[in-house]
């Protein structure tokens, strides 16, 4: 990429939006509270089930502070009940109505979260809410220090499987709600085939596109097969991403085609979309397995699958973050050396020493997602 004019010794930090969080799902699942430090939230879990089930936290507060994180998107995700692994999963459905239930607490969820701690959160529904929540993070900040003064981080909320949809029309009750983004599936649904089950679009899945575009909500990519990804970047007229997902090519056991075929990321790249690249060690390097201490993965590995992307689309503007930290994970399956999500500040010099600039890296770490997220919102 473009030529480097600064030294990695002075790197200086961008902000950085992350579009893949389950906050929501974890907080009600575990009663982890995100206003505290992943390190205070390991501490409180030790000697309990949680971070078995759902990995040592990676996420809180003090870290988003400490990381610049300006913006995350936040999941709103249910488990079909035959994909459910045990009793302690409270977010569980058997049919759409109890879905719908689960869904409108986890919005409920966020909107409480912001509403009493305007300190720390505050919900991104339109533009000017955007800009107000970007504007504190825009000037950069030395990367061996930290933020001078607090910022309230942006939640921008997102639907992780439309299951609880009555009806393809129904998608305006979340529109109305907040919910500015939405993937139709995550195992599998009614809509479109997914990471376990199914096949491309239905009928009534086509019709779901259309309502979707109708109310400039983006569409997010992720967790879809191959065929039903190509049938939406043909079909989608609104903006389309890829929240979270990595590059098949790099982790080459991909049998559920959860990660990026070549010919999928120059779909999202010719629709100027932005693909999130997550932090689990099974979806970066191959033949990693949970629990083998000689499978080691640095967060090079993370900076690999953003160059993979990069190459593809022949510059910086299409690929992001998209951690899916806390989602089933945590820090014992992420790279080494990342005890929070602080740490990914780290790419950055990564980034450097393959070759990309400081506006590059920039756009990379946060940039390309403020941009997209600026399409999907309302002007008011």
């Amino acid at each position: 990429m473009g030529a480097l004019f600064f030294s990695t010794k002075k790197i200086m930090h961008s902000f950085i939006i992350d579009a893949h969080e389950d906050l929501a799902y974890s907080a009600l699942t575990f009663g982890r509270d995100y206003r505290r430090a992943a390190a205070e939230t390991r501490q409180r879990e030790a000697g309990t089930q949680a971070p078995v089930l759902n990995g040592e936290a990676l996420l809180g507060w003090p870290d988003y502070q400490r990381g610049q994180v300006a913006l995350v998107v936040g999941s709103i995700f249910t488990i079909p009940a035959r994909y459910a692994t045990g009793d302690f999963e409270t977010q569980v459905f058997a049919d759409p109505r109890q879905a719908r239930v689960l869904m409108r607490a986890q919005v409920d969820f966020y909107q409480r979260l912001c509403a009493e701690n305007p300190h720390q959160f505050r919900l991104v529904t339109n533009q000017p809410d955007l800009l107000d929540c970007l504007a504190p993070w825009r000037k950069l900040c030395p990367a061996a220090g930290y933020a001078e003064e607090t910022r309230p981080v942006g939640v921008l909320m997102a639907l992780e499987g439309a299951e609880g949809l009555d009806s393809p029309e129904a998608m305006e009750e979340w529109w109305q709600a907040g919910v500015r983004m939405a993937g139709p599936v995550w195992a599998g649904t009614r809509f479109c085939g997914g990471t376990f089950e199914g096949s491309g679009f239905t009928r009534e899945g086509l019709r779901l596109l259309e309502v979707m575009a109708g109310l400039g909500m983006g569409l997010d990519l992720a967790h879809m097969r191959t065929r039903p990804m190509l049938e939406a970047l043909d079909r989608y007229e609104g903006p389309l991403a890829v929240s979270h997902a990595n590059v098949r090519a790099l982790v080459r056991e991909d049998p559920n085609e959860r990660q990026l075929s070549e010919e999928t990321i120059r779909g999202v790249v010719e629709r100027d979309g932005v693909i999130g690249v997550l932090g689990y060690n099974l979806f970066l390097k191959p033949g990693w397995r949970r629990g083998d201490p000689k499978q080691q993965v640095g967060l090079e590995w993370m900076a690999a699958h953003i160059d993979a992307v990069c190459q593809v689309a022949g510059d910086a503007r299409h690929v992001g973050l998209g951690s899916d930290f806390d989602g089933g994970f945590g820090r014992q399956e992420a790279p080494d050396g990342v005890e929070s999500i602080a740490d990914l500040q780290k790419l950055a010099a990564l980034l450097a020493e393959r070759g990309y600039n400081e506006d590059e890296i920039g756009a990379v770490l946060g940039g390309n997602w403020a941009r997209f997220v600026e399409r999907i919102l309302p002007s008011e």
